[in-house]
């Protein structure tokens, strides 16, 4: 393994670190409103590693939801994660078993549009080495940034109320990924969903509301692309 680009794909992910920190601080304090323990907290982080999934499941047991549900809703929240598996195995076709169980475990969104972007330059790279620099450095981050959350979650008086963390990250990860249509589309039709399922049985409205919305995320880009196939035709 080049330890070159072992350097690199960490220094490439230092900038993004300002916006993990914060995000896995949440997470852990999330963790102590959900009445987790630090144990607790800290092997669910381990064991899951996803963000926004992370963070509805921990909203969801602190409303005592199924498990089946809470399951499901991060399944669907993940889903992305097929088509980056998708678009970058091709770079890790030889790597042996063991280094592709790896691999997939850290993929994160960021590691992920860092790596493919340095594997698409013209620039040779080593691929296993960069994408470990990069995405084991976000891990590392993500587990250190949650204990602190933990620890300071717990610290925090009851009275100070801290449920209003989950809503306000789900806001900060919304906002800016409503790029085009078809996001938007899926952003709003989500949200709306959710928020009226409040009342739903099994706490079953944030579920119905990720799936509905990367049903109509889909079906806008769908109608979109024919569209333009239609406009090319003419």
């Amino acid at each position: 393994m080049d330890e070159s680009d072992v350097r690199r794909g960490v220094r490439d992910a230092l900038p993004l670190l300002l916006g993990i920190a914060p995000f896995g601080l949440v997470a852990g304090i999330a963790a102590v409103e959900a009445g987790l323990d630090l144990p607790q907290a800290v092997g669910m982080s381990v064991v899951v590693f996803a963000g926004a999934s992370q963070l509805a499941a921990l909203d969801l047991l602190g409303r005592d939801a199924p498990l089946a549900v809470i399951v499901a809703t991060a399944v669907v929240i993940n889903l992305r994660m097929l088509m980056y598996s998708a678009s970058i195995a091709p770079y890790f076709r030889a790597f042996a078993a063991r280094w592709k169980a790896l691999l997939a475990y850290v993929l994160t969104d960021q590691a992920y549009a860092l790596s493919i972007a340095r594997f698409r330059s013209d620039r040779p790279i080593d691929a296993k080495a960069y994408y470990v620099g990069a995405a084991v450095t976000i891990w590392a981050v993500w587990q250190v940034a949650t204990v602190a959350g933990v620890l300071l979650g717990a610290g925090v008086p009851e009275a100070w109320g801290l449920e209003f963390t989950v809503p306000l990250i789900f806001l900060a990860l919304l906002v800016p990924a409503m790029e085009d249509r078809a996001t938007t589309v899926a952003g709003v039709v989500g949200g709306a969903v959710a928020v009226a399922g409040v009342g739903l049985p099994l706490n079953l409205g944030l579920l119905v509301g990720a799936t509905l919305g990367v049903a109509a995320g889909l079906a806008t880009e769908t109608v979109a692309a024919k569209d333009g196939e239609g406009e090319h035709a003419h």
